[in-house]
């Protein structure tokens, strides 16, 4: 069974590219386009993992943060921020929102898959499809 990634991207050109190199090593992208969104499909698939964008429309990436880590069922799920706030104090503002993680955009294509990978249990990472050994 694939590892599942919930993408939380209003942006389609950012949702493409992260879903492109997670779906060429194995993972199975779930993409939300807002917030909201992003909330009923975490409800309904239980990914293994969440990556979130925090300037979304309907609710911004701290809301969304805040009420999945709020949801007894989605507590244990990490949740990453890959957005492109980084002035002083942004990463303390979205770690204490609920994320475990935080990467700046525009994320680097060859380091990308490496740096989430971190936030999973070893079992759940990608199966090594794309891989060069």
């Amino acid at each position: 069974m694939k590892t599942i990634i919930l993408l939380i991207e209003d942006n389609p050109k950012n949702a493409y590219l992260v879903t492109f190199i997670l779906e060429k090593f194995g993972y199975q992208v779930i993409l939300a386009q807002d917030g909201q969104a992003g909330i009923t499909q975490a409800l309904q698939v239980s990914p293994d993992l969440i990556l979130l964008d925090m300037q979304l429309p309907v609710l911004d990436g701290y809301a969304v943060a805040r009420e999945l880590k709020g949801k007894e069922e989605l507590r244990l799920i990490p949740i990453v921020a890959v957005t492109s706030y980084a002035m002083h104090g942004d990463r303390e503002r979205i770690l204490t929102a609920g994320c475990v993680g935080y990467l700046e955009k525009p994320i680097n294509p060859t380091t990308f898959v490496a740096e989430i990978e971190q936030y999973l249990p070893a079992n759940k990472r990608g199966s090594g499809v794309g891989r060069s050994s």
